[in-house]
C-alpha cells in the first residue's frame, strides 16, 4: 500500500520502546515516508524547533513528559500539525483527553502497522490543492503557509478566518460570520485576531466600518 503524497510527508514518532520505534520507522519508510524517532517528550520540542513535520505519532506513556502534555504544549504554541496517539492505555478518560487536546486518532497497542498506515491514509491521504495568494502558498488541509521560503502554521481560528476571506476575496465578510469561528467572540477580540493574522501573513485586510472585513484581490 502507498499513499498519494508520501514522498514529501515527514513524520515525527515519539516512542520509548526501541524495538517498536525501529519497526514502525522501517515500515513507514518502506512506504516512502520520512520518519524521525525520539524516545523522550522533551526531544519532540527540540526536533519541531529545528524541522517542520506533516504528522506526529505520539505514545502517551513515555519518560519525562507524556504524549498528552507534549501535544498540549505544541497546540498552545500554535503548532497545529495533525497528531495520532498510540498507547496501551485504553481508559476512556485518557482517550477523551487525547481528542480534546486535538489528536485526530487514537490507536491501542498492540496494533498491526498496516492499520496505522490505513489510518494515516484515511486522515491525510486526500490532500487539498494549495491556494496561492500573492507570495503566499496556503494548504487548507493543515493550515500550513509557505512564504518567501519560510513555512509556518496558522492557528485553527486564523485558518478558518483566512479561508473565509479567501473565499470571499474582493467582497465583505461580515464581522458576525468571522466572530462565529471564535470561542469567546467580541468585536475587540475579532480586531485583535485580524491584526495578528495581518501581521503573520503580511497582508492587508480592510475593515469596512459597521460591516466586516475584506481581502483585496491580488
Amino acid at each position: 500500500m502507498s499513499n498519494q503524497y508520501n514522498d514529501t510527508m515527514k513524520i515525527l514518532l515519539l516512542e520509548d520502546d526501541t524495538v517498536l520505534a525501529e519497526s514502525l520507522q522501517e515500515y513507514l519508510e518502506m512506504e516512502g515516508y520520512q520518519v524521525d524517532t525520539v524516545a523522550y517528550g522533551e526531544e519532540v520540542y527540540e526536533r519541531t524547533f529545528e524541522k517542520q513535520y506533516d504528522l506526529y505519532i505520539l505514545d502517551v506513556n513515555v519518560p519525562d513528559i507524556n504524549g498528552l502534555e507534549v501535544l498540549k504544549a505544541l497546540k498552545d504554541a500554535e503548532d497545529h500539525t495533525p497528531a495520532i496517539y498510540i498507547s496501551a492505555m485504553t481508559d476512556i478518560k485518557t482517550i477523551t483527553k487525547g481528542f480534546e487536546i486535538g489528536a485526530i486518532d487514537y490507536m491501542k497497542k498492540p496494533f498491526d502497522p498496516e492499520e496505522l498506515l490505513v489510518r494515516i491514509s484515511h486522515h491525510l491521504g486526500t490532500k487539498e490543492e494549495s491556494i496561492s495568494y500573492g507570495e503566499i502558498l496556503y494548504d487548507p488541509s493543515n493550515g500550513k503557509v509557505k512564504q518567501n521560503d519560510m513555512c509556518f502554521y496558522l492557528s485553527e481560528i486564523q485558518r478558518r478566518m483566512f479561508e473565509r476571506l479567501l473565499q470571499g476575496m474582493g467582497h465583505i465578510v461580515s464581522s458576525e460570520e468571522l466572530m462565529s469561528y471564535m470561542e469567546k467572540p467580541s468585536p475587540n477580540a475579532l480586531r485583535v485576531t485580524i491584526a495578528k493574522l495581518k501581521k503573520k501573513l503580511g497582508i492587508e485586510i480592510k475593515n469596512i466600518r459597521g460591516q466586516g472585513y475584506t481581502l483585496e484581490t491580488v
